[in-house]
């Protein structure tokens, strides 16, 4: 039995974490963490415990406490926040207790963190990427880029904070609003041509196994509706980013075809929200975590199924046993 704490449960990725490893081969304690008492995936853990805000100065002392307290073996980060954090901290935390933290490499953390930092290493590496720009005008880009621009700040996570502009006066609009830390894009592809293509990296530029999306997002960034797909192009342009990243641990690449070519978006270093429809299709990123930070093996390449998915609101429902018949 291992012991394995779960942040952010009481969202999408946190509770589908939870969800992926009771569905996995390795039996487990799951202590949920979230900052919110009444997070809905404590109903899916055996222990839950009220977490204090990623950014407090008394987290690490808050998390070591829950690690040595109940004798965690691995966290796994349920928020980007976490995610971050932990990759630049958990060295020094494993010194001062027992367990591992399921996190990326600093360096791939703090190259995607920052999207223009990921765009320069892109073309750096001669990889395809999308015309990009960090200052400039707004006819310049119009003529550079054509319309519609789109405008996102350079830190961020889930779509949050992009715009899609047509004209001078919501681009400067928009631009004043995101401040210096903002970046300019070309329009690229349509909705309905955006894939996701996950890993679990090896640090050494190997990777065990992928899964490889065809999806459509939700105004919050989540993948709504998500297709198993075969596409031998976009496989070895992953099998490529793998080799120079080197992640280590679930990492998921996003991108859009464009004009027929795959062109990548960005890294998110973690594990993400789609992580319970990789989990039905085969490739369970939580119970590759329990085995290779916690029985020391290389993941098994997993048989991945074919289909779709599609996802809808459901309700978990809390009864008033109080109230007489």
């Amino acid at each position: 039995m291992h012991t394995v704490a779960v942040s952010g449960v009481g969202g999408v990725i946190g509770y589908g974490i939870v969800r992926s490893l009771r569905s996995s081969r390795h039996q487990v304690s799951i202590i949920g963490l979230d900052m919110y008492p009444d997070a809905v995936g404590r109903h899916w853990c055996d222990t839950f415990e009220t977490a204090l805000a990623t950014a407090s100065p008394s987290y690490p002392d808050y998390l070591l406490d829950v690690a040595n307290r109940l004798g965690v073996e691995l966290f796994i980060p349920g928020i980007e926040q976490d995610a971050f954090r932990w990759a630049c901290e958990s060295p020094a935390w494993e010194q001062a207790c027992s367990a591992r933290f399921a996190v990326n490499r600093k360096d791939v953390v703090l190259d995607s963190h920052d999207k223009w930092k990921f765009h320069l290493r892109l073309t750096g590496s001669g990889f395809p990427a999308i015309r990009t720009a960090i200052g400039g005008s707004f006819s310049r880009l119009a003529s550079e880029f054509g319309l519609p621009l789109v405008l996102k700040p350079r830190i961020s996570y889930a779509s949050k904070g992009l715009r899609i502009v047509e004209d001078a006066v919501s681009f400067d609009f928009w631009r004043s609003r995101l401040g210096d830390l903002f970046m300019v894009q070309e329009y690229v592809g349509r909705e309905d041509s955006e894939y996701t293509v996950s890993v679990f990296g090896l640090g050494d530029g190997r990777s065990s196994g992928k899964i490889s999306f065809r999806r459509k997002l939700n105004r919050e960034g989540s993948t709504v509706r998500a297709e198993v797909i075969s596409e031998p192009g976009l496989e070895d342009l992953v099998d490529g980013l793998v080799r120079e990243f080197k992640p280590l641990g679930p990492t998921n690449f996003q991108f859009r075809r464009h004009e027929g070519v795959f062109l990548p978006l960005e890294i998110n270093p973690r594990i993400s929200s789609s992580t319970s429809i990789r989990t039905a299709f085969g490739f369970n990123e939580a119970e590759m975590c329990v085995e290779y930070y916690l029985c020391g093996k290389e993941p098994m390449k997993p048989c991945i199924l074919r289909g779709r998915a599609e996802r809808y609101l459901e309700d978990f429902l809390i009864p008033d046993i109080s109230q007489p018949d």
